[in-house]
């Protein structure tokens, strides 16, 4: 079960940096891709967005959410272990 769990965290945290990455080129936004790197990763993104207050139009709620998903993985992780 551990080992499911990391994966699974593993896995969202590529996802988050898969939009991060599509962020930086010019992709079509109405891509299928786009919008389902959109839909997997904005109920997680839009929350630490919030917290986070404005910081000279960067958006670190990226790195936020994939270091707080790395944690929580570990820490359930260890529950089942």
């Amino acid at each position: 079960m551990a080992e499911l769990i990391l994966l699974i965290t593993q896995l969202y945290t590529f996802i988050i940096l898969a939009r991060v990455l599509m962020s930086w080129v010019q992709i079509d936004p109405y891509s299928p891709i786009a919008q389902a790197l959109y839909q997997l990763t904005e109920p997680v993104l839009a929350p630490v967005r919030n917290l986070l207050p404005p910081m000279a139009g960067f958006d670190f709620s990226p790195i936020i959410a994939m270091i707080g998903i790395q944690v929580l993985g570990q820490l359930l992780a260890q529950l089942f272990i």
